[in-house]
Parts: structure tokens; sequence; C-alpha cells
């Protein structure tokens, strides 16, 4: 496992205070695990190049083969798995983890492009509908196999089956303790429970 040393401490030359030199190398003693911060520190830190590499990988399939970014595909995605096609913009704005105004920018380009139609919703006048029209269901269609192979290229062809079963199990794990810390508020951070 990659991970993160703590080396001697080094003076800032700029304000003099004592700042971390931080230093790459490969962990493999166990003991280092038993301390508390690098137990939690160490795993986190192994799956930040995934976290960081793998949306630009995906946004570069998907615009290559659609002109558009992965966050506009993952709104056709959850449009099409909504009931009738459609969601109100809040809840579509959670479901991607992104802003309300992101989220309406993103729409916008969509409605360009004829994949989803917005109207306003009949028992909140200030709320809105995004609906998948069936452009757009076509278009998600085609595009999906080129998406589904780079998901798979990227994640997890690298993966043995076990590994597989792991990850699921992480995640889940993971998803169900976001869950419980919070929910995801309006701008897409996560909010203490009520």
């Amino acid at each position: 496992m990659v991970g993160l040393a703590v080396g001697p401490q080094r003076t800032d030359a700029v304000d003099h205070t004592p700042a971390l030199q931080i230093e790459e190398r490969k962990v493999s003693d166990a003991h280092l695990l038993e301390q508390p911060v690098l137990a939690v520190d160490l795993p986190f830190r192994a799956i930040e190049p995934g976290h960081k590499h793998t949306p630009p990988a995906l946004d570069r399939q998907l615009q290559a083969d659609a002109g558009i970014p992965h966050a506009y595909y993952m709104i056709l995605a959850m449009l099409s798995e909504a009931p009738d096609g459609e969601l109100r913009m809040r809840e579509l704005a959670q479901q991607t983890s992104t802003s309300l105004s992101r989220l309406s920018h993103a729409v916008a380009r969509l409605e360009s492009l004829g994949w989803v139609a917005r109207r306003t919703c009949p028992t909140d006048r200030r709320g809105q509908i995004a609906r998948l029209t069936e452009a757009g269901t076509a278009r998600l269609v085609e595009l999906a196999p080129g998406h589904v192979d780079a998901v798979r290229r990227v994640v997890f062809d690298a993966l043995t089956p076990e590994q597989l079963l792991q990850l699921d199990a992480i995640t889940t794990a993971i998803g169900a303790a976001l869950t419980e810390a919070g929910r995801p508020c309006q701008d897409g951070v996560m909010a203490a429970p009520t």
C-alpha cells in the first residue's frame, strides 16, 4: 500500500512556524496501522487517486462520444431511473451531489440538446421538475455501452472478483455511515441529522 509518512519538522521560510514535511513511501509495517491517526489516514489517502482520477477519465470518454461531461450523463441516468423519467430539481441535485445552481446550468445545456425538459412544479410554483425526453432516453441508450466499458476499464478491470466483493461491502458500509451521519442538503454538502 502507498501511504504518506510524516517526516521531521521543518521551519517554513515565510512565517517561521513549524510545518510537517510529508514524503510518499510504501507502507508495509502493520504496526503503523495501530497508530490511531494513521489507521484512518493511510487507507483514506489510498483511495484518493481513484477518487481524483476516475471522474476525469469518464469525462474524457463522454466528451469524445457525446460532447458532455460525466456529470451530465449522471443527470440523464438519474432521470431515467426516476418514476416517469422526472424529478424535482432539488431531488435531482441531491442525487447527483451538486448544487441547484450548477444543476440548473447543466439542465439548461441538456435542454438545448433536446434531452431534458423542465416545467414548473404543480404543487409548488417555486420548484421545477426536470424530465428526460424521448430524445434524451435514446441518447442515453446510445451512450450507455461506451460509458459502461469506460467504467469497467477504469475501475473494475483492475480488481479481482474477491476485491469486487470487498469493494461492494466497503462502499455499502461507507454509504450507510454517511446516511446515518447526515443527509445531503441543497448544495450537496452533508448536513447534520434532524
